[in-house]
């Protein structure tokens, strides 16, 4: 059987031309349909063509944010692992993820609550001017919402696609309420690698948009 193409570029190339024969006419704006492309060739999923909400600011913000070397902040080791460091160091943009901090399991045991929740409180700091990205745990996306209904400045996006059957539709459709810029889908569906390759198209996004 002949492999082809085998060169990365090239699959990927390949990939992102059968997703565009599949869907068609799809009506997306050209910068969202960036994202919304590297999502279903992230998971093959076409459901996202659908399932994805952009908040109207949301990509500028986005893009603004990486332009300037704002921090990305993740909800997961995971996430973090699947973001390109490629692009994002030619932005001058660092990834930042507590999860592995002794202090946030020793405080989610003190008080009865998810390592994600703590770090999420811990980090939000972090993400000043920046990019949070969940892709993990609704529970952090609650706490995210909590330190935002407390006063907390909000960053620049919200990039959350918490998976599950347990507050994670129910977080999302939190989050649409909110006027903080956002990207997140809909009910259950979502993923560390959902959230890595939003990270990633807008990376892309901002390094084909800025002047050499």
């Amino acid at each position: 059987m002949n492999w082809c193409p085998r060169l990365p570029q090239e699959i990927e190339a390949e990939s992102f031309r059968r997703i565009e024969a599949q869907i068609g006419n799809h009506g997306l704006p050209p910068r969202e349909w960036a994202v919304v492309r590297r999502m279903i060739h992230a998971t093959g999923d076409f459901e996202y063509l659908h399932n994805v909400r952009f908040h109207h600011r949301a990509i500028d913000a986005g893009l603004t944010a990486l332009r300037q070397g704002r921090p990305v902040v993740t909800d997961s080791r995971m996430l973090r692992a699947g973001i390109s460091t490629g692009p994002l160091a030619r932005l001058g943009v660092e990834v930042f993820c507590l999860m592995g901090d002794p202090e946030v399991a020793e405080e989610a045991g003190r008080g009865g609550i998810t390592r994600a929740a703590v770090a999420m409180a811990r980090a939000l700091p972090l993400a000043a001017g920046g990019i949070v990205a969940i892709g993990n745990a609704p529970t952090a996306l609650l706490s995210l919402l909590e330190q935002l209904a407390n006063g907390a400045s909000p960053p620049a996006l919200v990039v959350a696609v918490p998976v599950g059957f347990v507050n994670a539709a129910e977080s999302k459709e939190a989050l649409i309420c909110q006027d903080c810029p956002y990207i997140t889908s809909l009910g259950p569906k979502g993923g560390s690698a959902v959230a890595a390759s939003i990270i990633n198209a807008l990376a892309i996004l901002a390094l084909a948009e800025t002047p050499s």
